[in-house]
């Protein structure tokens, strides 16, 4: 921006001189052909200044070659002899501002090369009378013209050290970086082994039912690892080296998740959250799965860190485009906000409200600035507003391809009723909960096209109860409790009752009232008007059986003993035959005397590493007319890793600490047959 504006200076500075030298010529009686070519080359320098077609270092020439032209048009003629040096000065100091030494040099050349036309007496003009006062003036001028001459050049070179310095203090700065992610990334990679160790360990003690301890093992396991992801995706976004994995995947699920991570989140007791899905989101979408469910982990994990009281209102809806969807995700919390310079930081990374070694807020201040980084990456953008005290809304858009464009929810067509909202406005100690389940429960309601009435008390259902046909009556936990009886007598009748409610409720025996763990959002409300007290089990969309593979022999390659009791351990609960090898070397053996439907490799092991061995067995089962998958499974689980196992030749990916999720989808695909698209697993 600097070097554009003192372009600027100078260009603004020809045209003056160019003016300049037009009137003086006009007044002096000089060539009358001279101030149209001013007048033309102007324009020109103009236009070559304003397109921006030309690099700046040729614009820069242009520049000084049309000063020198007027300089020396100037300086030639015998008036303008005292003119000179003046005229040179102020190039000098004008074109200084370029920090370009060679101009000095030329300009200081021409001072000297006019002074000698001036001083030869060359015919056309009077002849130069050298008395004391003319020699005293030339000798004057000559020293001024020097001085600045000198002056100009120390301050180019000073600057251009500075810019030298400020080159290497910012290499060396970028070098320190590096080499701090660097460790970060090794650190972080390094540490999935262990953790997957621990996690594993723990699982198996709890299935032993040792006590509640392995379970607060196990807890701060899978916060460590959460952790460590975001090192790994943290380091990843600062070197924008991000690279986006696209799955299929229901859009559902990316809400389930959101519910699921709230229930299992100690602030669940104390805070509210709201879940508002529109109903025309594309039920199947293409896009990273994994960084969508890391966003909406960061935005719920950050809303709830600095929310004390009140809740959390998400909100998911699309908008159309010519390359599919732009996928909205809001997040907005009742907690203590942030100023615009808080706002600021959280672009730059490492930013945490509360930095005093007593915080009262976890984590490791990484979260927000993962957001923006996928965001960016996935071609989309993030906004935040947010005021002390009040509370923040993070707005997430994503781009993503639609698969399926049916709507997520459907209401059956031959749903034909009125639905009541009983919720009590004066029981939220924080009011706008209030305005977050109205806006829940009237965009649903817009969404599949049901007449929504709101109820704030008992004398309102009965009231719209006679005036109109209810059908159904949802209400939250406390106003069922308070008025237990008539909601019960109410159930009774033709009118399904259903009950946003915490585990702790119970119903009276016999009672036919629906309950709905909380949080309460669409899907399970979509589920009741659907099929009313045969809804069945409401608490979530993704509640399908967990697979067996029971029979399939498996061996997994190991060179740390304590992944392969871990990995033995969780295969066998999918009644999985398993065995287990500690090198390449022994696995290839294995491969060679026994058959096996899936063999799972790690990545870095001595001697010889996991690619390596796949390759050998995998050519070795060739010779011997069979087909060998093998799955990787390592803690190299950086942004692309996936994709680069799958190009090596491996059949599926599966990061450590084991996600079942990851393992059932990627097991299940290579048993099948089905194969590996260069995108990513399939959903």
């Amino acid at each position: 921006m600097n070097l554009r504006n003192n372009e600027k200076f100078v260009m603004f500075v020809i045209t003056v001189a160019s003016l300049g030298l037009a009137v003086e010529n006009v007044f002096m009686g000089w060539e009358f052909w001279v101030p149209p070519v001013i007048f033309f080359g102007t324009v020109l320098l103009w236009g070559i200044q304003l397109s921006g077609q030309i690099e700046y270092g040729i614009r820069k020439v242009f520049l000084f070659v049309a000063e020198c032209l007027i300089i020396f048009y100037h300086g030639v003629h015998k008036t303008s002899l005292f003119d000179i040096a003046l005229v040179i000065v102020l190039a000098m100091a004008t074109y200084s501002m370029l920090d370009t030494l060679y101009m000095m040099h030329i300009l200081l050349l021409e001072f000297l090369v006019l002074m000698f036309i001036q001083l030869i007496n060359l015919p056309g003009g009077n002849p130069i009378v050298y008395d004391r006062i003319t020699v005293s003036r030339l000798l004057l001028h000559t020293c001024i013209v020097l001085l600045i001459y000198f002056f100009s050049v120390k301050s180019i070179n000073n600057h251009l050290d500075d810019e030298e310095e400020t080159r290497i203090r910012n290499e060396r700065i970028a070098l320190n970086d590096s080499s701090t992610e660097d460790f970060l990334s090794n650190i972080s990679h390094e540490l999935r082994t262990p953790v997957n160790v621990v996690n594993g360990m723990s699982d198996l003690l709890i299935k032993r039912g040792v006590g509640s301890e392995a379970d607060s093992i196990r807890n701060a396991g899978v916060r460590l690892a959460y952790q460590i992801e975001d090192i790994q995706d943290y380091t990843e976004c600062r070197r924008h080296k991000v690279l986006i994995e696209e799955d299929n995947y229901m859009s559902t699920s990316l809400i389930n998740d959101v519910v699921t991570s709230f229930r299992t989140n100690d602030a669940a007791e104390k805070l509210e959250l709201v879940v508002d899905l529109s109903p025309s989101v594309p039920m199947m979408m293409r896009g990273d799965i994994r960084k969508l469910h890391k966003i909406f982990r960061h935005l719920l994990e950050n809303a709830v860190k600095f929310t004390r009281a009140g809740g959390i209102y998400v909100k998911m809806y699309t908008e159309k485009t010519d390359y599919g969807v732009n996928l909205m995700i809001e997040m907005t919390d009742t907690g203590i906000g942030m100023d615009k310079l808080a706002i600021k930081q959280i672009t730059e990374g490492m930013y945490q409200a509360n930095k005093k070694r007593n915080r009262s807020s976890g984590g490791i201040g990484l979260g927000l600035f993962i957001v923006y980084g996928f965001a960016h990456e996935m071609g989309g953008f993030v906004k935040i507003e947010s005021e002390r005290r009040v509370g923040t809304t993070v707005r997430v858009t994503l781009p993503q391809k639609v698969i399926d464009p049916k709507p997520c929810l459907v209401l059956d067509e031959d749903f034909d009723g009125v639905v009541l909202f009983h919720v009590r406005p004066d029981k939220y100690k924080v009011p706008r909960l209030r305005d977050f389940y109205r806006s829940m429960a009237a965009n649903l309601a817009y969404g599949i096209k049901v007449p929504l009435y709101p109820a704030e008390t008992v004398y309102e259902v009965e009231r719209l109860r006679e005036k109109l046909p209810v059908t159904h009556v949802f209400m939250g936990q406390e106003e069922y409790e308070e008025n237990r009886g008539y909601f019960e007598e109410l159930a009774k009748e033709d009118i399904v009752v259903a009950v946003s409610a915490g585990p702790d409720v119970r119903l009276p025996e016999n009672s036919r009232v629906v309950l709905m763990p909380k949080p309460l959002y669409a899907y399970p409300a979509i589920k009741i008007l659907n099929a009313g007290r045969d809804a069945g089990d409401t608490d979530g969309c993704d509640n399908a059986e967990r697979p067996v593979f029971k029979g399939c022999r498996a061996l997994v390659v190991d060179d740390e003993p304590m992944n392969l009791v871990v990995a033995s351990s969780l295969f066998r609960d999918y009644e999985m035959e398993v065995d287990t090898a500690g090198s390449g070397r022994e696995a290839i053996s294995k491969c060679r005397d026994n058959e096996y439907e899936l063999v799972f490799m790690d990545h870095m092991m001595p001697e010889m590493d996991g690619v390596e061995a796949m390759k050998l067995i995998k050519a070795q089962a060739s010779d011997m007319g069979r087909k060998q998958n093998v799955i990787a499974l390592t803690a190299n689980a950086v942004s692309g890793a996936r994709e680069m196992f799958i190009q090596e030749g491996f059949d599926g990916f599966i990061a450590k600490p084991i996600n079942t999720a990851d393992f059932e989808r990627v097991v299940q695909r290579v048993l099948s047959g089905t194969e590996a698209d260069r995108g990513g697993e399939a959903k």
